[in-house]
């Protein structure tokens, strides 16, 4: 029952994750900082797919996806549609991942200690969703601040 709700609202956040960097009205804006702004849209969006492509892809779905977490934030100017690109591929990556997990999979302690204490496989999913929502909305406000 969780794993149906959690493809749901991972869906609905990427689609706004992909609308959102669908909107900037001019491409070279995704890439802007501002001296309050250190992250722009699109490093946001690079570090959202990076670690959703980790600690989903790679290590409950096997992918072998590495992570460069330092490109996330250094990265500049890649076209907006390869971005829009990426947010498809990683939720069609969530939700081929989640069709395969048990509800005994989520009560599974996560393999990893990546908010640096043990939690279950449900529990860090629910943080995960939380980190996507969060940065979407930052995204959002990043656009409606500085897309000129």
């Amino acid at each position: 029952m969780i794993i149906e709700s959690l493809k749901s609202l991972y869906s609905r956040d990427l689609n706004k994750l992909k609308i959102e960097i669908e909107a900037y009205h001019n491409e070279a804006s995704i890439w802007i900082t501002d001296k309050n702004i250190s992250n722009s849209g699109g490093n946001l969006c690079l570090h959202l797919v990076g670690n959703l492509n980790m600690f989903i892809g790679a290590q409950l779905g096997n992918t072998a996806y590495i992570r460069h977490r330092e490109l996330e934030f250094s990265l500049k100017d890649i076209p907006q549609n390869e971005l829009i690109e990426k947010v498809e591929a990683t939720a069609a990556m969530i939700d081929s991942v989640l069709d395969k997990l048990t509800e005994e999979n989520l009560k599974k302690e996560y393999p990893l200690e990546p908010l640096g204490y043990k939690m279950t496989t449900e529990y860090f999913l629910i943080h995960l969703f939380g980190h996507l929502s969060y940065h979407v909305g930052q995204i959002n406000y990043h656009r409606r601040l500085l897309d000129i």
